[in-house]
């Protein structure tokens, strides 16, 4: 593999880190384990490179080792493998630098520069600019049930990361490196020290916590510095700043708000996290007024903040004092409803406004009294924070089973004596609810009293009218499929007494439902009532994690292209705003990928200025963890979401649909017909997969499974995946697309798959995807934990799928015309390439591990496998 002079200083970094982590085992774990370690290594690493004997070797010796010797070497590889991470994630903020600053180079692909400078020619100036201010694109966190790294042990990551930044410096002093290399020594080995595996389940508020952290630590500073550079751009391309209110990109959390299928999120959690969110955003932004205190000593004042202050000597001290004094007014407020007391009303900040205006009206004063280089400093970096995180930093959506809904109906309209709700068809139940919608009288009587579920439901609903709009975002339907689905939560709000409505969001996830929604949202618009009270905006989610498990990543894919198509054409027609909702995941299998070409490869029309998508857990740490990745991603959101509205890609050409249909059907049919009617697979995939230990470990708050069964369809697709991705088959990505490209080139239809793959970006985004999972897949790793793990009966079943993994290889090369998977992405396969060598022990110890723990040692050995999922999931860079 070729190597590249610009990778030099991460070879560097990579050499140092891992030098500081051997010394650091050598000290803390004695010279056996150190050379022990050494030995594993360098077998690795020659078994990678094709000796054969060597990795014979290396299975004899990890099959040899004690037990107590498991976990310093798991330990060893998965911290190795996680510092490699943190020095990636620096050179991609290190190159990005150097080639910003080389004048030789073009604009970075995606960066404002490089938009401007491509689209500027056929775009008017103004149209460009309020393609920008306009942008509504809603970053969703959420929450990962396989979420492996302790918050504490993120922190020290990023502390490395930190240190491997001002080790960059330019021109330091021989005792400036020593103290870095010193504290770099001191960060690995507090890692080391420190248990990296959770002891306890997670509760939903320790994610939201989590959440929150993200926010403090980057991007509270990263957004107002990156609106920063967009305004300079704009002002410098079109003549126009960047509005103080635009908030082109804010921020929405599942954390303590998704309920299907996770008991543990109750109204109280809900009511506690939305109390949380507002906590913190009032702690930031005192920080912020009391630096804004010191700054602004200055006397001359314009006649409107004199007005507010009257002769004050130091008017926007004096403003700001009476500013913080209400926000800790507005904490301690909220720390006595988080302590459960009802405290008495106060002067308070509810609304963002309310902190907006006086800050504007020192804004203004400093702008009109010859202080405005003062203006635009720090007063106006928090002005912008406030357009983007209002006083709730992100709101909370609800998301909640459809079912769950019928089930409250049911039981109010049996206590009322007007029959059973769940037994009525469609269009009885949709009458209902319209005259019960139009109806002034409540509906619940004072007396109704229900079972557990039920009760929940409508306390999560007393809860959304406590709370208000202001905390939360939107409610979303899992598992929608009517119009009923949409007007029963619709009905619920108006009698629990919701003053402002959330938006209600029907979530589409199954191939049937994908294939249904258009037709939903039809029959949803022709209804009167709910037209007039959308007020020409509706929301639809699309999830991709449920569609791919239901129908093979291929089918799902497709699925979703033209669900959104029928989508926006209905939209169209009937006069109203679309906002798509993606629910995609950080796997390939989940609709996971680089964020540019994901949006660049969406239908044409289906952007146009809004949206909103997921970012999930591991995900959030791996996008926004760092300040300087953390910018880069907010300005490929920005600049894929104008360009994909303002030159969306051209419709596929009907033949090319045409194949795309024949794909998806072939991809389908082969997917289905192993994972569900082939009678042999569950007892494989629990035998071959690490999915049992997996759903016993503590490392999310919410369960595996949505119910207690043992097939596929019970399990929810994050673990589903990530069981897959643990054994290095990652078969849940390319089951079925292999089968489905065979038969068109079996057809003779090569160079049609490979127009479509130059010209057609969703298909190109596809094939990239394919890419990318089949170089991280290895059929030799995952004939490992067959051999040990999988009853001779079901051997058979694992050979064929390994076999259908080298063709689904062959198969997708001959359309992107690559000798080898990533070619095209030189950094990424050198990523892939040099990580092999550590995940390798990890994969092979793992199998021992399940070995160990199935005959009967789980309880000693339980550690070592949770170390051993999160070294491998660092490794692949993924878990589900």
């Amino acid at each position: 593999m070729s190597e590249n002079r610009s990778d030099l200083p991460l070879r560097e970094d990579i050499r140092q880190l891992g030098g500081l982590l051997g010394s650091t085992i050598h000290e803390q774990a004695g010279e056996t384990v150190y050379e022990t370690i050494e030995e594993v290594r360098s077998l690795a690493k020659e078994a990678r490179a094709g000796n054969g004997a060597a990795g014979r070797a290396l299975e004899k010796r990890l099959g040899e080792l004690p037990d107590e010797m498991i976990v310093p070497v798991v330990r060893a590889f998965s911290q190795f493998l996680n510092l490699a991470n943190i020095a990636e994630q620096h050179h991609r903020i290190r190159r990005s630098r150097a080639w910003i600053r080389d004048p030789e180079t073009g604009p970075l692909r995606g960066s404002l520069e490089e938009f401007f400078k491509r689209m500027l020619p056929d775009t008017d100036p103004a149209d460009l600019h309020a393609a920008i201010t306009e942008l509504d694109i809603e970053l969703v966190l959420t929450a990962h049930p396989t979420e492996v790294m302790r918050r504490s042990m993120l922190q020290k990551y990023n502390r490395i990361a930190a240190l491997l930044d001002q080790g960059d410096r330019l021109d330091p002093t021989p005792e400036e490196i020593e103290e870095v290399h010193q504290s770099l020594r001191r960060e690995i080995t507090a890692a080391w020290e420190t248990d990296e595996i959770r002891r306890r389940r997670p509760a939903p508020q320790d994610e939201a916590r989590w959440g929150l952290a993200v926010i403090e630590q980057t991007l509270w500073d990263v957004v107002p510095h990156y609106l920063r550079r967009l305004d300079r751009m704009l002002q410098r391309q079109t003549g126009r700043d960047l509005p103080l209110d635009a908030a082109p990109i804010h921020f929405g959390s599942w954390m303590g708000g998704d309920r299907d299928g996770n008991p543990r999120v109750t109204a109280g959690v809900t009511r506690e996290v939305c109390l949380l969110n507002r906590w913190k955003a009032v702690e930031l932004y005192e920080h912020e007024i009391e630096a804004l205190i010191e700054d602004l000593s200055m006397q001359a004042a314009n006649d409107e903040l004199r007005a507010w202050v009257g002769d004050a000597w130091e008017p926007y001290r004096t403003a700001l004092k009476a500013v913080r004094d209400r926000l800790l007014a507005t904490q301690h407020w909220i720390e006595a409803r988080l302590a459960g007391r009802r405290p008495a009303d106060a002067l308070i900040y509810w609304f963002p406004h309310e902190l907006r205006e006086p800050l504007m009206v020192c804004y203004r004063s400093l702008q009109e009294s010859g202080a405005a280089v003062v203006a635009e400093g720090r007063l106006k970096d928090l002005l912008r924070r406030l357009s983007v995180f209002g006083l709730t930093l992100m709101r909370v959506d609800i998301r909640q089973e459809s079912t769950r809904h019928t089930a409250v109906l049911d039981a109010l309209t049996q206590a009322l004596g007007i029959g059973s709700y769940e037994s009525w068809d469609e269009a009885e139940r949709q009458r209902f609810l319209i005259r019960e919608l139009d109806s002034r009288r409540p509906l619940i009587p004072r007396d109704f009293e229900a079972d557990e579920e039920v009760t929940e439901v409508l306390d999560t609903l007393s809860v959304v009218a406590e709370m208000g709009a202001g905390s939360l975002g939107a409610y979303v339907i899992s598992m929608a499929s009517k119009p009923s689905d949409i007007l029963a939560v619709k009905l619920l709000q108006k009698e629990m007494g919701v003053a402002e409505p959330l938006r209600v969001v029907p979530l589409f996830e199954t191939l049937d439902d994908l294939q249904g929604a258009q037709a939903t949202l039809e029959q949803l618009l022709e209804i009167p009532w709910y037209r007039e009270h959308i007020q020409g905006h509706q929301e639809v989610m699309i999830g991709y994690s449920d569609s791919a498990k239901d129908a093979s990543h291929m089918a799902a894919a497709w699925a979703l292209y033209q669900t959104q198509e029928q989508l926006v054409a209905t939209a169209r027609q009937q006069g109203i705003r679309l906002t798509l909702f993606h629910g995609r995941g950080g796997s390939i299998g989940r609709g996971g990928g680089p964020t540019h070409a994901a949006i660049l490869s969406q239908p044409p029309g289906s952007v146009d200025g809004r949206l909103r998508v997921t970012e999930q857990g591991e995900v959030i740490q791996a996008k926004f963890g760092l300040r300087g990745i953390a910018e880069r991603n907010l300005e490929l959101y920005t600049t894929a979401v104008a360009e994909a509205t303002l030159s969306p890609p051209q419709p596929p050409a009907p033949e090319w649909r045409g194949l795309m249909d024949q794909l998806a059907e072939t991809s389908c049919q082969v997917y289905r017909d192993l994972i569900r009617e082939t009678p042999a697979f569950i007892d494989y995939f629990r035998h071959a997969t690490p999915e049992h230990e997996i759903s016993h470990l503590a490392i999310g708050s919410r369960p595996a499974r949505r119910k207690p069964t043992l097939g596929v369809d019970s399990l929810r697709a994050i673990p589903w995946i990530f069981a897959w991705t643990q054994t290095r088959l990652l078969l849940p990505a390319w089951l079925g697309a292999g089968d489905a490209l065979a038969r068109a080139l079996d057809e003779g239809r090569q160079s049609e798959l490979q127009h479509m793959y130059q010209a057609w970006p969703f298909f190109r985004a596809f094939i990239d995807m394919q890419e990318m999972v089949l170089a991280k897949s290895d059929p030799a790793v995952a004939a490992w934990y067959d051999q040990r793990l999988v009853p001779e009966s079901l051997q058979d079943l694992g050979t064929d799928l390994r076999q259908r993994l080298r063709d689904a290889r062959d198969r997708v090369l001959a359309v992107s015309g690559h000798e080898n998977p990533l070619d095209e992405a030189p950094v990424v396969q050198r990523s892939v390439g040099v990580r092999n060598p550590y995940v390798d022990p990890l994969n092979l110890l793992q199998v021992e591990l399940l070995d160990r723990v199935r005959h009967g040692h789980e309880e000693d050995l339980r550690e070592a496998l949770m170390i051993c999922i999160n070294g491998i999931a660092a490794g692949m860079r993924n878990t589900g």
